[in-house]
């Protein structure tokens, strides 16, 4: 048993020139061959890349895509401002009511549904934006006019009732009032 050169299977470059036969054959330095690739493109290969219909296939779905967020985002956003201005008037009826068992006499909240304002006492009218309506339902002793009115609350906490409802779209939030105890709640009611 000699010592010998086990052939792996594998050339070792040792330059960075190697020979090439015409046929796109690489021959190494120890006589193995290896095939290359040829720069004659294969007629049963695939051609890379997108044809313009895909991408322009592509291109309409992320527009389609973008769209649909677009009017979803712009859906939330009107209902988020419908929800931020239904909250300051409970918050406003809740000010209210403080008010009148604080100070031991009555306080009105007044809405004048004209002009989409309410009036908490002591306090500047607020306006609500353009696109917003309100609604009230109240005893009938609370209507100042034909379109404005009130919510009264008494020194013990309790009022004369009633909802305020505020509009936007095909959407209703609603605010009750409970004439017993005066508790505000908010209620959002899809129509």
């Amino acid at each position: 048993m000699g010592i010998g050169i086990r052939d792996s299977g594998f050339a070792i470059a040792r330059s960075s020139v190697t020979p090439k036969s015409a046929a796109g054959v690489l021959v190494s330095r120890f006589g193995k061959t290896r095939f290359s690739e040829s720069p004659i493109a294969n007629p049963q290969s695939p051609p890379k890349g997108f044809t313009l219909i895909e991408l322009m296939a592509v291109i309409l779905l992320l527009a389609l895509a973008m769209s649909a967020v677009t009017f979803s985002f712009s859906k939330s956003l009107h209902s988020a401002r419908v929800t931020a201005a239904s909250r300051d008037l409970v918050a406003a009826l809740r000010y209210t009511r403080g008010q009148a068992i604080v100070k031991g006499k009555q306080q009105v909240l007044l809405l004048n549904l004209d002009s989409n304002t309410y009036t908490a006492p002591g306090k500047s009218s607020v306006a609500l934006p353009k696109d917003m309506t309100l609604r009230l339902t109240t005893a009938e002793q609370e209507l100042t006019g034909s379109n404005s009115g009130g919510i009264r609350f008494f020194a013990d906490g309790s009022s004369t009732g009633g909802h305020i409802s505020v509009l936007m779209d095909r959407r209703e939030w609603r605010i009750n009032v409970a004439w017993l105890t005066g508790d505000i709640a908010l209620d959002e009611h899809p129509e």
